[in-house]
């Protein structure tokens, strides 16, 4: 069974926000939501790189750790969901997340915390493939149409891959040795416990805290 993964090619992203209009519109996410956004690092010096950041599924998930209810599971393809109807809206994970993926919308006068949403790599959610229930609450699920996340399939730039872990990783690789540079990928060893795409984890790393066999 395939390992799904994300990978940003910081030296191709634009700062396009395409991958960011393509999520809300493919799964109509609530006001204020962002399920995926594009940040800027070391902005205003040379040098800067943008990169599209969501959440990571990662192979140790500190979200699943931390969640009191156990609301989070991960399916056979190790993509990170949760259960709505379970979820308490209390934000640990959020806190616990590196990647800031946990989105709360506001609910109310005062602005009281709702359930919590994150990208799902359109995977969908526990109700049944396809449903109306399913996409109310979760949004499109495109893995179950035999589809990669919608994200990065509209990638103008194709910077931003998606789907089974050895072979976007193995895409990155003929990149870096194509192009001699850029071979740091942002966030992938804080996600998938390696420090270089498609390089094995380390063996004993117990100071790593989000580290995890890929």
């Amino acid at each position: 069974m395939a390992r799904m993964k994300f990978i940003c090619d910081a030296e191709r992203c634009i700062e396009c926000n395409g991958c960011v209009t393509a999520c809300k519109n493919e799964h109509e996410v609530p006001w204020g939501v962002n399920r995926r956004r594009v940040v800027t690092l070391n902005d205003g010096v040379p040098g800067e790189k943008s990169i599209s950041v969501a959440c990571m599924h990662c192979s140790d998930a500190p979200c699943m750790a931390v969640c009191p209810v156990n609301c989070f599971y991960r399916t056979d393809e190790g993509v990170v969901l949760h259960d709505k109807d379970v979820c308490i809206g209390c934000g640990y994970c959020s806190y616990a997340c590196p990647f800031g993926a946990p989105q709360f919308p506001s609910a109310g006068t005062f602005g009281v915390r709702g359930k919590m949403d994150k990208c799902t790599f359109c995977a969908g959610g526990p109700e049944e493939n396809g449903s109306q229930a399913e996409f109310d609450k979760y949004g499109r699920n495109r893995l179950a149409e035999g589809k990669l996340p919608v994200c990065a399939e509209m990638c103008s730039t194709k910077a931003l891959l998606a789907g089974d872990g050895d072979v976007v990783a193995d895409i990155f690789r003929n990149r870096v040795l194509q192009r001699g540079k850029g071979a740091e990928v942002w966030g992938w060893g804080t996600a998938y416990g390696s420090k270089q795409a498609g390089q094995a984890p380390a063996s004993a790393a117990p100071s790593t805290a989000a580290g995890g066999k890929s």
